[in-house]
């Protein structure tokens, strides 16, 4: 059987994967795998951060615990401190619970048979939901509310055009929720097809060698493999960058809402 004619019969399977679907439903509600997932994932950022913070030593010997710390002290200083300045500490708690959650979230989605709860658009848009609400929290509690919504304009402007800068600014800062969470499901949705569709290409070819229907396409297989080896090692990169996008982006709106203009 020719192996495109394999891998036609494949993608309905494979675009039916990357649907939402109930794991647990309870009359019209249910948990769908993704949501699933992101519980699993909840509980392992839990599970780290309590185990790290239980074995926490001035001198770690533990590689993982010193991963672990090292990436929290990232997120503190070249995060926290050179994005937001004055104050960054009362922010790290929260920053850091967002880049291990999305870190924790892009690599279970590597693991086969697993899930990235990253890439439901509904779980971005509840991270990014979440961010909005945190740096507007502490925009008011800096400013005032009505100072904040008058510091969303910049000052020192003609007074005929605050109206109009305002609006846009405004929309801009609404939009940030909406960018935060499109940005981080689309780069994990297609990096995640891409794989998938690696995957189809590997098992279609191989399938027709097995038949003996074309063994010529053998060594193609073995191309498909290195290069699905290659993207696995890109999404690995990706996961980590995109936690980080995520992390330095809400750290940069929360120094925003919290800083004179």
């Amino acid at each position: 059987m020719n192996p495109l004619d394999i891998v036609k019969g494949y993608v309905p399977e494979l675009k039916e994967s990357f649907d939402s679907a109930f794991v647990a439903s309870f009359g019209s509600a249910g948990i769908t795998q993704y949501i699933f997932w992101m519980f699993i994932t909840f509980a392992l950022t839990l599970i780290v951060v309590l185990v790290v913070g239980r074995k926490l030593q001035m001198v770690p010997h533990n590689k993982f615990i010193n991963m672990v710390e090292y990436g929290y002290q990232f997120i503190r200083r070249d995060v926290s401190e050179e994005t937001i300045g004055h104050g960054y500490k009362r922010h790290v708690p929260f920053l850091a619970t967002l880049f291990f959650f999305i870190l924790i979230s892009n690599v279970v989605g590597l693991i086969p048979g697993c899930k990235t709860p990253t890439g439901s658009i509904s779980v971005t848009w509840a991270l990014g939901i979440i961010s909005f609400i945190y740096f507007n929290y502490w925009g008011i509690k800096a400013h005032g509310g009505w100072g904040y919504i008058k510091s969303i304009a910049p000052s020192g402007l003609p007074i005929f055009m605050v109206p109009i800068i305002w609006f846009f600014e405004f929309v801009s800062m609404v939009l940030r929720a909406l960018t935060l969470s499109v940005r981080l499901y689309g780069n994990m949705f297609a990096g995640h097809m891409a794989l998938g569709m690696f995957s189809v290409f590997i098992f279609s070819f191989i399938q027709s060698v097995i038949e003996g229907a074309f063994p010529a396409v053998g060594g193609i297989s073995i191309v498909w493999m290195l290069f699905l080896i290659a993207l696995y090692a890109l999404e690995t990169l990706v996961a980590f960058l995109q936690a980080y996008v995520f992390t330095i982006l809400s750290a940069v709106y929360i120094q925003l809402a919290v800083s004179e203009h």
